[in-house]
């Protein structure tokens, strides 16, 4: 189980919810990957977090690229949809969320590079430094399937 501090546990909770949810993998010209690093828990992650009613999944990682790291992006493709029900979240408040993430490709189009209240920093990453970055193995596994630059997207 990883909580919001970013702990794991042996024995995680049975999941109560399941919330859509969408991040996206934005690559600069120089191939380097947009990652945030996480107050919560100080891992480095990918931009993405829950869908709000009357937006698509692909409005949702929009809108989160956006609100925390200030920049505006263009969906380019699809890496996966990401369903593990092992991964669940437990919060404070009960809740014990399983994952349910849509991963996208993207570029950016606009904006400044900016820190939001959720991250203590925003840069972009050579992917030669993620085996020396605190990084979630369920962001690792995405960034490895986007380092295999695969012809279909990932279903599971």
């Amino acid at each position: 189980m990883l909580q919001p501090s970013g702990q794991i546990r042996d024995h995680a909770p049975t999941a109560n919810s399941l919330v859509p949810g969408a991040a996206a993998i934005v690559t600069d010209d120089h191939g380097r990957v947009l990652l945030q690093r996480r107050t919560d828990s100080g891992n480095w992650s990918l931009p993405g977090g829950a869908m709000d009613i009357g937006e698509t999944l692909q409005q949702c990682a929009v809108r989160e690229v956006k609100e925390e790291t200030g920049l505006d992006i263009e969906i380019t493709g699809l890496l996966g949809i990401y369903t593990d029900p092992a991964h669940v979240i437990a919060y404070a408040d009960g809740e014990v969320r399983q994952e349910f993430t849509v991963t996208y490709l993207a570029r950016v189009t606009g904006g400044t590079l900016t820190v939001s209240d959720e991250s203590t920093e925003v840069r972009f990453i050579q992917p030669t430094d993620f085996a020396h970055i605190p990084i979630h193995d369920t962001v690792r596994l995405r960034l490895h399937h986007h380092a295999e630059h695969r012809d279909t997207p990932y279903l599971g």
